[in-house]
């Protein structure tokens, strides 16, 4: 830990109420950090949301660590910022990622400006599963031939530092996914103090510590909201729409609720006429599931088709953040490309579409080396270079 005129790094917490920030707060202590503790109240509606409960866990956690700790209200910027974006976006036929919205203006946004400004901390900390590795690197100088004050074979190199978004130790709890819109200058002031290890390690240190919540069940569902599944979310806030299944040949083979509540790659949830004995090829019924494989939300039908039909070999990706500095002159990048949390990262290359290099172009076209499945639009398509995250997108309409 780096200190400053014998004075310990300030350190602000994101204290949830659950198990994995209270652990991140009590190992920057026992590191020697000053930690001040910060609550996110974030949401406060419907009959899944847990506010009161994470608040009073947080504030426990807090006294047993004795750490001081704020609760800022967020409430207004939440709505604003995440839920608008969310409804609007299922409103629009895309699947959106609440988590990664959340992230860059909550998490990663107001709260770590607002701590650092504030609160006049050095870093801001979280419990996700992820971590930052600081590195050195080299911009290389060299004479110029045209002048005799320099000695062209002489090559000098200047260093500056460079931070490495990685996956989380624990490959099951891995949130890298949800954070690729950081920037370098972000990770300068973020720690990820529980990235390193197994959620089981995690576990066990909050009862090492004696942390009042240590067997606080974890949270599921969308970010701050609450244990919700986002179908069951979805289906209480936006409006039922009867409307047509078709199969890829256009026939009418069923019908649905609303083309709002279905994403590319779902199987379930529509039905199906059995009586037609249409497929989704346009021939005799085989058994085989069917899968949403395209959405028209003027029309209000989702597009169904079989197991093969369902997969894609590329896809476009839409207004790119790179973590890492590129290349000047890249034109294309061989990657990992991850197109859901906790999926599978799948060999695959990137190159604009335009002709703009890949570290300007607004679009990129990622080309897979296997077609794959549930190829979402608006979710968000993560880039990775072995364990280290180096960009990312929205992946684009077709």
């Amino acid at each position: 830990m780096k200190r400053s005129e014998n004075k310990p790094i300030r350190v602000a917490v994101g204290i949830s109420g659950g198990v994995d920030s209270a652990v991140a707060a009590a190992l920057l202590k026992e590191q020697g950090y000053e930690v001040i503790g910060v609550h996110l109240y974030c949401y406060d509606e419907g009959p899944y949301c847990t506010s009161p409960e994470d608040r009073k866990a947080a504030v426990r956690v807090a006294k047993h660590l004795e750490i001081p700790i704020l609760v800022w209200d967020l409430r207004r910027e939440y709505k604003d910022k995440v839920i608008k974006y969310f409804f609007a976006e299922y409103k629009a036929g895309r699947t959106p990622n609440p988590d990664v919205v959340c992230n860059r203006e909550i998490k990663f946004g107001l709260f770590m400006e607002k701590a650092l400004r504030e609160l006049k901390v050095d870093y801001v900390a979280t419990g996700h599963y992820a971590r930052v590795v600081e590195s050195s690197e080299f911009i290389v100088h060299s004479g110029r031939k045209d002048d005799p004050s320099t000695n062209y074979e002489l090559i000098t190199k200047a260093a500056r530092q460079r931070y490495s978004l990685l996956r989380g130790v624990d490959e099951s709890k891995d949130q890298s996914y949800f954070l690729y819109t950081l920037t370098q200058k972000q990770l300068e002031h973020i720690l990820f103090p529980i990235g390193a290890y197994k959620k089981s390690k995690i576990r066990q240190l909050a009862r090492d510590f004696k942390l009042p919540n240590y067997s606080r069940k974890e949270s599921m569902g969308v970010c701050f909201i609450g244990p919700v599944p986002i179908a069951k979310f979805l289906r209480e806030n936006l409006p039922a729409k009867v409307g047509s299944v078709v199969n890829s040949k256009g026939e009418i083979i069923g019908e649905h609720d609303g083309v709002w509540f279905f994403t590319e790659g779902q199987r379930h949830g529509f039905r199906i006429f059995p009586a037609k004995g249409w497929s989704a090829s346009g021939g005799k019924p085989t058994g085989l599931p069917l899968y949403v494989i395209g959405k028209n939300v003027t029309t209000n039908t989702i597009i169904v088709g079989r197991g093969e039909e369902s997969k894609v070999k590329q896809f476009l990706v839409e207004n790119p953040h790179w973590v890492v500095r590129q290349k000047a002159k890249g034109k294309r990048q061989k990657v990992g490309i991850r197109i859901r949390h906790l999926g599978e990262i799948m060999p695959a290359t990137i190159l604009p579409l335009d002709s703009k290099l890949l570290a300007t172009s607004n679009k990129l076209l990622a080309r897979l080396a296997e077609p794959t499945f549930g190829v979402a639009p608006g979710q968000s398509a993560v880039f990775y270079r072995g364990k280290e995250v180096i960009g990312g997108g929205i992946i684009a309409s077709k």
